[in-house]
């Protein structure tokens, strides 16, 4: 059998990290299989589906690397096909019409939470002759479901569940203006579709149940269902936006890889050993859902940045360049060719201690300033009257060295020794006025990556 997984959301907003990670265990799934793994946008609820959540959804999902392996489906397209499903379960007597008003749901509502009784449709109209419908009445059309024993999935996560099907009651599948419901179309498209393996959130468990039925009623074949435990936040609440259960694209604009935002969400809910960086390659080969775990995954921020600056250490130079030159030209900063080059010159010191790339676009910053270069109070403190002084009296010591960072901190450790200071004395105000900062990659480096004479320049000196 051809693993075939899909991804499924509801375009009512952005993608979340939740629904991300369901897309990334559906991808990985596929691909540790050799399978496919599918995308369907599931638009049903017209009240608050937008055209800008549709299009964020597969932002997000192409900026992760998960978008679908064949064009997305949209699930109100196939609405035909669902109704005629539905008109084939109703002549096979699998499901039935149902002319109970509004009025009349809401009195029985009422008279079962007074009585204590859990509130479901009582299959008022389950063996009633359609011939007595009341007039002007359009019907729904609704499952006929199993009354007796127990609905039992084989869990790919969960295990064994199980629910009693008196506990259950005849679901809707068509309204009464023709269109087909959530629980409906799902198993439908899923179905036509060929999924085989369906993992989601355990918030769906429910749901699973009576999909489950539907399937059963129409004689088709269940897919494996994995349902996955939920994220909570750092301190064990529901994950809210306080925990930073923002859209993905919150993430790339705080300046996240995607390769990190992948290997974080694989790590939030599944496990091997005690590997904790993963690339995809990896990933593909180990996941499977018996990695995935039964209890909820609680998000940590500062473990995704640590993470992040991990992939940022290791991601490309020019890659990296490209970055930080997006995010400097979009606050109107120009880069020009020579711009460009102390970059990538420099950015194997830059990217050390970046959490983030818009840590590393400020940290970069300073090799595409122009002279007068901005210089932050605490670093104008060192750049007095006696700091410009030891600056002149440096650059006669270096004199003719070659602009290289080893033999210029040589030179330079030769001067502080000569002249009695520690050698922070000099590297301090040099990097003050080559950055405009007390903090920046090692100042020998610095000095080699700007070139004689721009570092001059910028020390203000001839």
């Amino acid at each position: 059998m051809s693993v075939i997984t899909r991804f499924a959301p509801s375009p009512t907003g952005y993608l979340h990290i939740g629904g991300a990670r369901t897309a990334l265990f559906n991808w990985l799934y596929a691909r540790h299989h050799g399978g496919r793994y599918l995308l369907r946008i599931e638009d049903t609820d017209r009240a608050r589906s937008t055209e800008a959540a549709i299009a964020a959804i597969h932002d997000g999902l192409s900026w992760l690397g998960l978008e679908g392996d064949e064009p997305a489906v949209l699930q109100t397209s196939r609405q035909a096909r669902h109704v005629e499903v539905a008109q084939a379960l109703l002549a096979a007597g699998g499901a039935y019409h149902c002319y109970a008003t509004q009025a009349e749901l809401e009195a029985m509502r009422a008279e079962q939470r007074a009585a204590g009784q859990q509130v479901r449709y009582d299959g008022r109209w389950r063996d009633r002759d359609p011939a007595s419908a009341p007039a002007g009445v359009p019907p729904v059309v609704r499952l006929r479901a199993p009354q007796e024993g127990d609905t039992v999935i084989d869990d790919l996560v969960q295990g064994e569940v199980r629910v009693a099907n008196g506990q259950l009651d005849d679901l809707i599948l068509l309204r009464a203006d023709g269109t087909p419901t959530y629980m409906f179309g799902v198993v439908v498209d899923d179905h036509d579709m060929s999924v085989t393996h369906v993992i989601r959130g355990d918030d769906h468990l429910t749901n699973a149940f009576r999909q489950y039925q539907i399937y059963k009623a129409l004689g088709w074949q269940p897919p494996r269902f994995g349902h996955v435990p939920m994220i909570l936040g750092a301190d064990g609440a529901k994950l809210s936006k306080r925990h930073g259960a923002l859209g993905v694209d919150a993430y790339r604009d705080m300046g996240l890889l995607p390769e990190a935002m992948r290997n974080y969400l694989l790590r939030l809910g599944w496990g091997h050993g005690d590997a904790e960086i993963l690339s995809t390659d990896e990933a593909i080969a180990l996941f499977d859902t018996d990695g995935i775990g039964c209890s909820p995954s609680r998000f940590d921020m500062t473990k995704l940045l640590n993470l992040n600056g991990h992939y940022i250490r290791e991601a490309p130079n020019e890659r990296l360049v490209e970055e930080v030159v997006i995010r400097l030209e979009s606050d109107g900063t120009p880069i020009g060719a020579a711009g460009r080059d102390r970059l990538l010159a420099g950015m194997d010191g830059l990217k050390q201690r970046a959490k983030t790339l818009i840590d590393l676009a400020d940290a970069a910053r300073f090799y595409v300033a122009t002279v007068p270069l901005v210089i932050e109070p605490k670093a104008e403190a060192l750049l007095d009257e006696a700091g410009r002084a030891r600056l002149a009296a440096w650059r006669d010591a270096v004199g003719d060295v070659e602009w290289k960072a080893q033999p210029l901190e040589a030179a330079t450790r030769a001067f502080a020794e000569e002249s009695g200071i520690k050698l922070g004395a000099i590297a301090q105000p040099l990097r003050a006025a080559l950055t405009g900062s007390l903090t920046s990659p090692p100042v020998f480096e610095v000095l080699e990556v700007l070139g004689r004479e721009e570092s001059l320049a910028r020390l203000g000196l001839p």
